[in-house]
């Protein structure tokens, strides 16, 4: 039945035994293709039939859905024409696992941050009602994103003057963990109002035929009131100006769809509340939701994943901070509702009353930490890259301005493989770079960032810790160096490529000498590691003597000791994975030039958001790859005429 569903007019004729048999065929193919692809399944599982039910009433795109985040439209894709394309899922070049308005009409915005879409979907009905075009518009939220404050400025505005938007509050107990605090408890507690709205359509409508007088429509308001006190508890949502429905059963088809008809009568801001299950149809995902949140490729049969010997950044990283709690404690961990996919899950185990979660809330976090940190606490915020941007503001104001120390570790920092533009970690380092009273580092190797944090600890004001999304590296003895403020550390190619620099007369290298062989030294965040060892090695079969320069420090940074140690070399290539504009490579590069260090270049993400794709697909868009690395390195070196170095002379 599914393929044959091209869009969602398709299913408006169907039966509820239809629906239900659809539902169960959605259900399969969701797991199928994320068992292959990896995404985000247990959220998908769990709004399966709402989806139904939303697509069954309403006309879409005449009645514009606008999912928040939008990692839960996996349904929505499958009903509204893109079946044929669904195994391309969250692949470079395929269909994206968020909603994306290139890819179809029934898609608003491209989404996939958290708590935007009741503030996009008031707007795009203002807009609509400015030009005269009807329709009704659904923001379909969960109450994990519920718990952003950007979501209660959006109710707040709607209250008094939406009339045909309906927020659809998709309630299953967790966002990425489980929902925390007094906003979960609350929903728990709001009771079932479809008795009252039909009580109260039967009333409108004999009034409606009644003569009118203001006494008489006084006498009814107020008999409205009390029934709607008998039948109806006050809620916060009623208190903003809502009428409210719920809560629903979210897995029953039928129950959704008479209440949506009856919503969609109703010429005011309405708030339905679904309670759904996390992972339904799937025990796996059921059982352990949080798990199955955000997942590679797995086992169908059984919901097992692969096992990597080599660890990521992140498990090195939640060992690190257990032990930092361990020896001190005033460390305290803040995350936002991310405590596993941030690491901190351990901690939270260990350390239960330091670990913070305060949901989807990351200027919360920050500005919370300050109040930590000025209390005599050290607060360690975790969270990703491209959710550290909604916060820019109170690690400016509420961090750095009182000059408070406090560490803020970035994860899925850089190249961030299969999510798309919305989750690249590429501005932290453009974001932060200018401000005062913050120092940013970024670890090469699991050792590096325990030395990172080890060095984090002990420093005056704000620190950044900023790592990838993937294993970390074999450690290098270089990498072992003590943390010294401002420096890098230089690892030379007989460390990670004996055999290879086995015929490179390393004293013979000295600038000034003559030799047979160009030298190059590649400059890079720390996390690009693995891509410059893997250039370095090509150009040293090329016959180029490559060297690695760990940057470790993009903030202070010793620029004076660095180029000192430039001298020796021919050719310098900086690379990085952030954003170029207003980047350390850019800074460093311009440094190069005003020494007359001549042949310098500057590897980084242009003026693009990247698209979907592997990590290595993302980093050969954007001209990251190991073999941009060493083909700017080549070009560098035949720009250079024979005779005395460019590089290296004073």
């Amino acid at each position: 039945m599914l393929a044959q569903i091209k869009s969602p007019a398709d299913i408006k004729n169907l039966s509820q035994k239809e629906l239900r048999i659809l539902a169960d065929e959605i259900r399969r193919t969701i797991i199928d293709t994320v068992g292959k692809t990896g995404g985000h399944l247990a959220s998908n599982l769990g709004i399966v039939e709402l989806t139904i039910a939303l697509h069954k009433v309403f006309s879409s795109p005449k009645d514009a859905i606008v999912f928040d985040v939008s990692h839960q439209c996996y349904a929505h894709k499958l009903l509204t024409g893109r079946y044929d394309q669904f195994s391309s899922l969250r692949q470079g070049g395929g269909i994206s696992g968020f909603t994306k308005e290139c890819e179809s009409e029934h898609d608003f915005f491209d989404n996939g941050h958290a708590s935007t879409s009741i503030s996009q979907a008031l707007g795009l009905l203002k807009a609509r009602e400015l030009q005269g075009i009807d329709g009704k518009v659904i923001a379909v939220i969960g109450d994990g994103a519920l718990t952003g404050g950007l979501a209660y400025e959006g109710l707040l505005n709607a209250g008094r003057n939406a009339k045909n938007l309906i927020v659809v509050l998709n309630d299953n107990q967790m966002s990425i963990s489980p929902s925390e605090g007094s906003l979960s408890r609350y929903l728990s507690s709001l009771t079932m109002s479809i008795q009252y709205q039909t009580a109260r359509r039967a009333i409108d409508k004999i009034v409606s035929k009644l003569p009118g007088s203001r006494l008489f429509q006084k006498i009814i308001f107020r008999f409205k009131r009390g029934l709607k006190g008998l039948l109806l508890s006050d809620n916060m949502f009623v208190d903003f100006g809502f009428e409210y429905a719920g809560p629903l059963n979210g897995h029953d088809i039928k129950e959704m769809t008479k209440v949506f008809e009856r919503v969609q009568k109703l010429k005011k801001p309405v708030v339905v509340h679904v309670i759904t299950k996390k992972g339904k149809g799937y025990s796996p995902a059921e059982d352990n939701p949080e798990l199955f949140h955000g997942i590679g490729p797995f086992n169908i049969a059984d919901g097992s994943m692969e096992k990597f010997d080599a660890e990521s950044f992140t498990e090195n990283f939640s060992r690190s901070i257990v032990r930092l709690a361990e020896k001190n404690p005033k460390v305290a961990a803040i995350t936002a509702a991310m405590s596993k996919g941030t690491g901190l899950a351990s901690f939270a185990r260990h350390y239960p009353d330091r670990f913070f979660d305060v949901g989807i809330a990351e200027e919360h976090a920050v500005t919370f930490a300050a109040g930590l940190a000025k209390g005599g606490l050290l607060p360690v915020v975790c969270i990703y890259s491209t959710f550290i941007q909604r916060a820019v503001d109170q690690i400016i104001h509420d961090i750095c301005l009182p000059n408070l120390h406090a560490i803020i570790v970035l994860d899925r920092s850089g190249a961030v493989p299969n999510d798309g533009e919305t989750h690249q970690g590429i501005f932290d380092i453009a974001l932060l770079k200018s401000v005062p009273n913050l120092s940013i580092l970024a670890p090469a190797s699991a050792k590096e960032l325990d030395l990172c944090l080890e060095w984090a600890e002990s420093a005056e004001g704000a620190v950044v810790i900023r790592y990838p999304k993937k294993s970390s590296p074999s450690e290098l003895p270089s990498f072992g160096q003590p943390l010294v403020q401002g420096q890098g550390v230089l690892v030379k190619a007989q460390e990670f490529a004996p055999s290879l620099s086995a015929n490179f007369d390393d004293g013979a290298a000295v600038a000034g000498e003559s030799s047979d062989f160009k030298r190059v030294l590649i400059a890079a965040t720390g996390s690009m590691l693995s891509e410059c060892i893997v250039a370095a090695r090509s150009l040293l079969l090329q016959g180029v003597c490559a060297d690695i320069y760990s940057l470790r420090f993009l903030k202070p940074f010793d620029f004076d000791l660095f180029f000192e140690t430039c001298k020796d070399y021919d050719a310098l290539v900086i690379v990085e994975d952030a954003i170029k504009q207003g980047g350390f490579g850019e800074e460093l590069e311009a440094e190069a030039l005003k020494r007359n260090f001549g042949s310098v270049q500057a590897l980084a993400f242009g003026q693009k958001f990247p698209a979907q794709g592997s990590r290595e697909q993302i980093l050969e868009n954007a001209f990251l790859s190991p073999n941009d690395i060493s083909r700017a390195a080549l070009g560098l070196l035949n720009q250079i005429k024979s005779g005395p170095k460019q590089g290296g002379q004073k």
